[in-house]
């Protein structure tokens, strides 16, 4: 790693941002963009499920690579929350999506819009949510109709993955709501299903034998 800084960033190969705190990268080192297809919109399934006023939620904003991955895909117009803890600045965001091809136009309008917490990104209206999540979703008052489960790494960041946040995402989810997460740590599927969701496990990205997904029941 190289390029760290007081924030507690650094950058792997100059363009791939890990976080100092948890020692994790912001997204995968085999592909960000693909993972994020595969895990949070595939395993919501989406597009399909797109229908105007449709609300994603999303436990760590980080590069907002997930949020410019659903602005790809939606063709109508939908709503997008994500809680973010610890957000990057504008610069950072910005040298975050050199490592991708195909998304210039939306990163620029991603970064100009920045730092903002309530803005357009194509059919997609963004809000983000900036503080202790523990603390920012029991106080937020909407459901989510699905949610990317996006913080670091369980084994170094558990306090993301506990069984009461893990209830405060069941409980602000609509009735037939779906969640996908990458990681497939036994206490997280148990707390997800203590929460009111039916867990399975799927095929992960790039090497990873399993993520995991579920619906809450109606």
């Amino acid at each position: 790693m190289s390029d760290g800084d007081q924030r507690g960033l650094s950058w792997k190969d100059g363009i791939i941002p890990v976080s100092n705190q948890f020692d994790d990268p912001y997204f995968s080192l085999n592909g960000g963009l693909d993972e994020t297809r595969h895990v949070f919109l595939a395993g919501n399934d989406l597009p399909a499920r797109l229908v105007e006023g449709f609300h994603l939620a999303e436990l760590g904003f980080g590069t907002g690579l997930n949020l410019i991955a659903l602005a790809e895909i939606a063709t109508v117009p939908v709503r997008f929350t994500s809680f973010e803890g610890f957000p990057m600045t504008r610069e950072e965001l910005a040298r975050a999506h050199q490592a991708f091809t195909g998304i210039g136009a939306l990163s620029q309008e991603l970064c100009a819009a920045w730092p903002a917490v309530e803005f357009q990104l194509g059919h997609v209206h963004a809000r983000v949510i900036i503080g202790d999540v523990r603390e920012t979703l029991p106080a937020w008052d909407e459901k989510a109709d699905a949610w990317f489960l996006d913080g670091f790494s369980p084994a170094k960041n558990p306090e993301m993955w506990g069984e009461e946040l893990m209830f405060e995402v069941g409980h602000h989810t609509a009735p037939n709501g779906t969640f996908a997460t990458y990681t497939a740590a036994g206490h997280v599927r148990r707390a997800l299903q203590s929460a009111g969701f039916a867990v399975e496990r799927a095929a992960g990205f790039a090497g990873k034998r399993h993520m995991s997904r579920g619906i809450k029941a109606a």
